[in-house]
């Protein structure tokens, strides 16, 4: 875990959570295996639904402030739910990423949620129990994932000069200075062992900048990452949308990099449940699924994303301006320092190009990524992981049913070998081979 800025940080809603992160997203204990189910099981009240419809009608997903979210918000509100018989589903802001595990962890029978829309490693780390606030294991689904690409890596403004892009070396020698000084500058990103966290530290490491020495690499919510960088609380950030766009248009800091040109096509966001909800409820489970799967189609139109930032944007979902999601979600990157894109290739991708398919490759990515950087035991049995969590084989029954074309349904469930920018590739057949060759690590 990297040391953690004494500087202090702006927090609103969550500040507890995020402390939580801190203190159990980096601790392990032992040999992590695939486990059972230990916590209590997680209950909906409701009244069963009959015939052959779903066992339930309602369920509690949970969503963070981020343009890929969307999926959720558009079922609830295009009434993709509620076509699949899912007549009571609630979709609910989460503070945080901290926050978003505490009330999976709680299960809707305790006041928390079924599921939500999640950072992908997440369900895994909650599965083996390393960040749950009871240390012990509350096994997950991931059903679908919610997008790739999308993501960001901005910089504060006073780096311009630095031409700081996809190579991070060119603020080695600031961050040195300032720790030879006394000082460590902090980069910030949303959850320990998180999406965000990997794609700082993988830019920083191949920059040659050590995320664990060089700089404090810390925990903020997404919301709150613009308020702390006007304040020069960090000097760098890793989020999803709108909060990049937001801080170009704001003219407080510039976009290094969008996560698709560090991977191309790279998996971001999960649909995940609970196990026990999905075991208990599988034909709601599907209609879930089945409504997401349909609100990923359409907000993958072209013709729909207005329509869908117009509806994200209000009050009652992100409360944020229409303006600071609409161009990057139609493909124009600003990126603040004089750099624009327009119908950018690897822009947020919901359904096409597979990006709604949970390639089992891309979750052992992650796992070994989590490996490296110490958040689970280098002796996790990663591929017996994976099996026990993802769900791929519930997403193909649910396309089926929706009638996807065979096209769009992979028959594999790797993505084969995947290339990073700076050259690196991941053989999932050789997870110790990738991360035998990485220069920079903890494992």
């Amino acid at each position: 875990m990297s040391q953690v800025s004494r500087r202090k940080f702006i927090y609103t809603a969550g500040i507890t959570a995020v402390g939580s992160a801190i203190l159990h997203g980096c601790t392990s204990g032992g040999n992590q295996q695939p486990t059972t189910e230990t916590t209590p099981p997680s209950t909906t009240n409701t009244t069963p639904a009959t015939g052959d419809g779903p066992e339930v009608t309602t369920a509690k997903l949970g969503f963070i402030a981020l343009t890929d979210s969307a999926p959720l918000i558009i079922a609830k509100e295009k009434g993709f739910f509620d076509k699949y018989g899912m007549t009571g589903v609630e979709v609910l802001k989460q503070a945080s990423w901290p926050v978003t595990r505490d009330n999976i962890e709680l299960g809707s029978g305790g006041g928390g949620i079924d599921g939500a829309h999640i950072l992908t490693p997440m369900p895994y780390q909650m599965t083996l129990g390393t960040i749950t606030k009871t240390k012990q294991p509350v096994p997950m689904y991931i059903l679908a994932r919610l997008n790739t690409n999308g993501q960001g890596i901005s910089v504060a403004d006073k780096y311009k000069d630095l031409k700081v892009g996809l190579d991070s070396s060119a603020m080695k020698d600031t961050f040195a200075k300032a720790k030879a000084d006394g000082k460590q500058l902090s980069c910030a990103m949303t959850f320990p062992g998180g999406t965000h966290d990997l794609w700082m530290r993988y830019w920083l490491a191949a920059g040659g900048i050590n995320p664990d020495t060089d700089v404090s690499v810390v925990p903020v919510p997404p919301p709150q990452m613009v308020a702390n960088m006007k304040v020069s609380n960090m000097e760098a950030f890793c989020v999803g949308e709108p909060w990049n766009a937001q801080l170009v248009n704001q003219k407080i800091g510039f976009t290094a990099l969008v996560t698709g040109e560090l991977w191309k096509d790279h998996p971001e966001k999960a649909f995940s449940l609970r196990k026990d909800w999905v075991d208990a409820n599988p034909k709601a489970a599907k209609a879930l699924l089945m409504a997401v799967l349909e609100a990923q189609q359409w907000c993958d139109q072209p013709e729909n994303v207005e329509e869908m930032c117009q509806i994200v944007s209000q009050d009652k979902w992100f409360k944020v301006p229409f303006e600071d999601i609409i161009g990057r979600s139609k493909g124009t990157i600003d990126f603040g320092n004089g750099r624009v894109e327009e119908n950018f290739p690897q822009a947020m991708k919901f359904w096409r190009d597979n990006a709604s398919y949970p390639f089992k490759s891309h979750d052992l990515w992650f796992l070994t990524e989590n490996i490296r950087w110490g958040y689970i035991p280098a002796d996790t049995d990663t591929k017996a992981l994976v099996e026990q969590v993802n769900r791929e084989d519930l997403w193909k029954e649910a396309a089926k049913e929706l009638k996807v074309a065979d096209a769009q349904i992979p028959a594999n469930s790797s993505r084969g070998v995947e290339t990073f920018f700076d050259g690196t590739k991941f053989d999932p057949e050789n997870p110790k081979a990738y991360l035998d060759g990485l220069k920079i690590k903890k494992a």
